[in-house]
């Protein structure tokens, strides 16, 4: 079967039998998901989707019903403790549990939860005569478990971290038996599931900590306790507090529901809550205490002793129409759990069968087994896309692509740090290596020395289609597989006829990096002057002289470009470049990424009058004045806002340019400016940024420049693209250099030139070179039509060898003399390349 054949929905019905529910699934995503329209969701192990009956229902209710303040008396009142009591004993039926067996204490979510915990146990120091607490934890854990350490750390408490081998390699047949003289009290720490992976640990592994059968529980005397970390695993899967008892269990609902969000709970064990010790005690939590001496005594309530304050009843009643909703589309988890993973297992069979024209494998996927059984492996799928010579394909890259198609996946290493090394293999010291080297935690750094430092995750939910696998899969084929697409169908049909492996082995299989080699350093790397599809010439073979061809400035963020033939230069690059920008209601700045329809605003700089001009087809011209004295005109405010993450002071430019901006965009909006009291500098990690400079509103740096040449070189790399011929039109010069928002295009440079300039100077103004831009999606939007189309990000994609890059960044050199620099068209220019 080629690749074609294999998207279909044939196909998946030959891999996996149980697809939706009962009644027609199709119709449930059409009148339940209807804001889902040309979207292609894959996030669900971050959030699940609300379907839209659980918020109309929702909000009937609070329309109806007066809630009051639960600790209340009044009517109103009773109403809400009533039904709070109510929501606590549906999410224990859930997880066939009582009220006489557990205690539901609602938090802000699953990590709030776990510092309860982390806060409240009984932790003890080592003594002469008694051995101290131990914090053990799996290796395969989220954040927020392993940051219990920074509680334990300082009270002399050992933390042990244990790898999923180490947790059944070292099991002994019977408990330590020393359980009568010791009474120290122990905490292990696992997740049902792994966000990364999808790995399921057997459950069963709560009796043997308990038991003190498991390591490290037989080789420390004392009283173990475990937490299980059921935030992913609940979220498409059933868990039975009956057969697994765990200690403490602390969920959060959004993955569950998708809404509310910000609402957890920590499910106790009510034979362990009486460990817990709170030392502080707010509103609720206390049945009497002196305000003029230290008396206190707590709740007897259990979820009273430690919910503070008043709990978010709103929101908790939400979770009543959260299960009913839930229910009635889908009957129960077990069918959430069937649907899901067959969804999962379809995608890792393809996925990991795709291969490249010379038969190179195109993902590398990280998982413990071969997608064998639901009750082992979640719905998540954890790779690396590599190309045709095996190299890693960066996931910012992979990320940015996606975003074209309206696909919606995670990358990174997902807040789980262990995992990550250990499927990626990172060692400790390259960890440190790659903070060193600028990358942290959720930033864009994908690769560092040629080496992924994190992966891309799909992941599914209940209400997850057929389609979106099959667009997914069509997505990666189409971007970033070497044409013909080939399939491995010796590995594909053994996948397919995988049956599922016994329960409860004794063994755990060890880590398997399927369908992909690993990157061997001695294999030689294609340099800038042979990447694929470019063919550069000696920069110095060249004859024409470097002249500065276009100027653009863009006075508002995101919306359309105003050419000059002169400008002046101001201390934050072009004056009123990206001076403005739009915000939604909770000023959230809006870009072309979310609001395509920026880019055919208008706006021009009018100097005679002092005005800056907002103009767009079918709308009334309106002005807004260059400089906005606030104290004399009360309906501009002060307020706040965030650019690429930098908190920003703006000025509100006032109540006229919002209606004509709201009007036009079909949603309330305001405009904004940079305060003139502000100041922001370059963003770190700019690599030519050897002196700070101010900025206004840009992304990262004063002018963003491109050659020519270059956009030249892409059009021709797009016209020999294979779905060309599908009708798609092919953009003239004029119209890709729009695409790429420059404030200066240079001619008289070979293709990609300037990537290797360290200095230049146009007219009398010098500029050093701060970095490539490294492409997003905006890209792929016409700015004369506001449509989204594929190219030229995909060219860029294909040709630049895993760079996504184009345009250099620059700054000003000399700060002290712009008050007199002016740019003009046609001045001459004269680059300084990097010394070798």
């Amino acid at each position: 079967m080629d690749f074609q054949e294999l998207c279909t929905f044939e196909c998946f019905q030959q891999i996996w039998r149980h697809y939706g529910y009962e009644g027609n699934f199709e119709d449930v995503i059409e009148h339940e998901f209807t804001r889902l329209k040309g979207i292609t969701y894959l996030d669900h192990a971050a959030t699940t989707l609300y379907p839209e009956s659980l918020v109309r229902d929702y909000f009937l209710d609070i329309s109806r019903n007066v809630y009051g303040n639960p600790h209340s008396h009044n009517l109103s009142s009773r109403l809400t403790h009533d039904t709070v009591d109510r929501v606590r004993y549906r999410i224990l039926q859930h997880f066939n549990t009582t009220p006489e067996e557990y205690t539901v204490i609602f938090t802000s979510g699953c990590t709030s939860a776990l510092k309860l915990v982390a806060e409240s146990f009984p932790w003890r120091p080592q003594t002469e005569s008694e051995v101290g607490s131990c914090f053990s934890y799996l290796t395969d854990s989220h954040t927020s478990v392993v940051g219990i350490r920074g509680v334990t750390s300082g009270q002399g408490v050992v933390s042990l971290p244990v790898s999923p081998q180490e947790l059944q390699n070292r099991e002994k047949g019977e408990s330590g038996g020393e359980d009568a003289v010791s009474t120290t009290p122990h905490l292990f720490c696992y997740p049902a599931q792994s966000n990364f992976s999808g790995r399921k640990y057997p459950l069963s592994h709560v009796k043997g900590i308990q038991a003190r059968r498991l390591y490290p529980a037989c080789d420390h005397r004392g009283r173990w306790f475990v937490l299980l970390d059921a935030a992913s695993h609940v979220s498409c899967s059933p868990l039975n507090l009956q057969d697994y008892p765990a200690d403490f269990i602390p969920i959060s609902f959004y993955k569950m529901f998708g809404f509310p969000t910000g609402l957890g709970a920590l499910l106790v064990r009510n034979n362990a809550a009486g460990i817990l010790k709170k030392t502080y005690f707010g509103g609720g939590t206390a049945a009497a205490y002196l305000s003029g001496e230290d008396y206190y005594v707590h709740s007897a309530n259990i979820s009273d002793r430690f919910e503070d304050g008043t709990v978010s009843f709103l929101d908790i009643i939400a979770l009543n129409h959260g299960f009913d909703t839930l229910y009635k589309i889908t009957g129960g988890m077990h069918n959430i759990q069937l649907h899901t993973f067959g969804l999962a297992r379809y995608t890792y069979i393809l996925l990991s069968s795709l291969c490249h024209g010379n038969k190179q494998p195109v993902a590398r996927i990280y998982t413990q087994g071969q997608f064998e059984c639901p009750s082992t492996q979640g719905a998540i799928l954890n790779f690396n896309l590599m190309d045709s010579h095996g190299q890693i394909i960066g996931y910012s890259q992979v990320d940015r692509m996606a975003s074209l198609y309206n696909i919606h996946l995670r990358t990174g290493c997902f807040c789980n740090t262990g995992a990550c090394q250990s499927f990626l293999g990172i060692t400790n010291q390259q960890m440190k290596r790659n903070v060193q080297a600028g990358h942290v935690c959720g930033d864009s750094i994908d690769l560092v020395d040629g080496q992924p430092t994190g992966s891309i995750r799909v992941s599914f939910g209940f209400m997850s289609t057929f389609e979106d696998c099959q667009r997914f899969l069509k997505f990666v084929s189409k971007c970033f597989v070497e044409k013909p697409v080939k399939v491995d169908q010796v590995r594909l049909e053994k996948l397919k006829t995988t049956t599922a492996e016994p329960l409860g082995s004794s063994e755990t299989p060890p880590v398997k990096i399927t369908n992909g080699k690993k990157y061997e350093e001695d294999e030689e790397k294609p340099t800038a002057a042979s990447q694929k599809g470019f063919e550069y010439r000696d920069s110095k073979s060249h004859r024409e002289a470097y002249t500065l061809t276009n100027i653009y400035i863009y006075p508002i963020k995101s919306c359309g470009a105003y050419e000059v033939h002169d400008w002046p230069v101001g201390p934050q690059g072009l004056l009123y470049d990206r001076s403005w920008m739009v915000v939604n209601t909770n000023g959230v700045c809006l870009s072309q990424k979310r609001e395509t329809r920026l880019c055919l605003i208008h706006p021009k700089v009018h100097l005679p009058s002092n005005k800056l001009l907002l103009q767009t087809s079918g709308m009334d011209t309106i002005s807004v004045p260059l400089e906005n004295n606030v104290q004399k005109n009360k309906s501009y405010w002060m307020c706040q806002s965030k650019v690429c993450g930098d908190r920003v002071e703006t000025v509100d430019c006032g109540d006229e340019a919002a209606s004509w901006l709201s009007d036009f965009l079909g949603q309330p909006c305001r405009l904004i400016r940079q305060s003139p009291d502000f100041t922001r500098n370059t963003k770190k990690g700019m690599s030519g940024a050897t002196t700070s400079t101010s900025l206004s509103l840009v992304n990262k740096a004063q002018y963003l420049m491109i050659n020519r040449a270059s956009v030249e070189l892409i059009q021709k790399q797009m016209s020999s693209r294979q779905h060309y011929s599908e009708g798609d039109p092919l953009l003239d010069t004029q119209n890709a250099i729009s695409r790429f928002r420059a404030n200066l295009v240079i001619t008289g440079v070979e293709p990609f030139e300037e990537d290797n300039w360290s200095h230049l100077i146009i007219g009398n103004t010098r500029f050093m070179v701060a970095g490539p831009c490294g492409r997003c999606q905006m890209v792929g939007i016409d700015q004369e039509t506001g449509t989204k189309t594929k190219e030229p990000l995909m060219s860029l994609s294909a040709y630049r060898s895993g760079k996504v890059t184009f345009g250099v960044y620059l700054a000003h050199q000399r700060p002290e003399s712009l008050n007199v620099s002016l740019l003009s068209v046609g001045s001459l220019i004269q680059p300084e390349p990097h010394s070798p």
